[in-house]
């Protein structure tokens, strides 16, 4: 009997792994998802220079994709101001994909299932933060009037060319 119940408990075990192993899989190409991290973004690669983000004020919310040790996507606020494209981070100091947009600028950002390769340059400008900050509370609903808190921060992105 001994060994009948070794066999299960090696059988139990090898389908909990193929199960964890398939769940993964599947959140790493579904995800992101609300507030849990993904990999690579899904949708239509747009590889045409984008000039005027405007658009993405009609977006919910955007994901971005960075180039760390591996494809790490995320949802966000993003807003455009004057066609210019901003994200919107909150206490961003030391969150995983802020440290690798820093570490490395370019990334995707996906917009209403479609996904555009952008830079990433974050904001230090006080006035430009303002405008961001102006900009996030009007498209969200929340905010506006609200003098813009210390530990937030934007990243301004822009349109670059596609690579491997």
């Amino acid at each position: 009997m001994n060994g009948l119940w070794k066999k299960a408990a090696y059988l139990s075990a090898s389908l909990s792994a193929v199960g964890l192993l398939a769940g993964a899989l599947i959140f790493w190409f579904n995800c992101p998802c609300d507030r849990l991290p993904g990999g690579p973004l899904q949708g239509e690669l747009v590889s045409a220079p984008v000039s005027d983000w405007s658009f993405a004020n009609d977006a919910s919310l955007c994901q971005i994709q960075v180039a760390a040790i591996i494809p790490w996507s995320v949802n966000l606020n993003c807003m455009s101001e004057g066609g210019q494209l901003y994200l919107s981070c909150a206490r961003c100091e030391g969150k995983f994909w802020s440290s690798a947009a820093l570490d490395n600028s370019n990334g995707y950002i996906g917009i209403s299932g479609r996904v555009y390769p952008v830079s990433m340059v974050r904001v230090l400008d006080a006035e430009i933060l303002d405008i961001a900050w102006r900009s996030r509370a009007q498209k969200v609903g929340r905010g506006q009037g609200v003098p813009r808190a210390d530990h937030w921060w934007s990243f301004s992105l822009t349109s670059r060319p596609l690579t491997q």
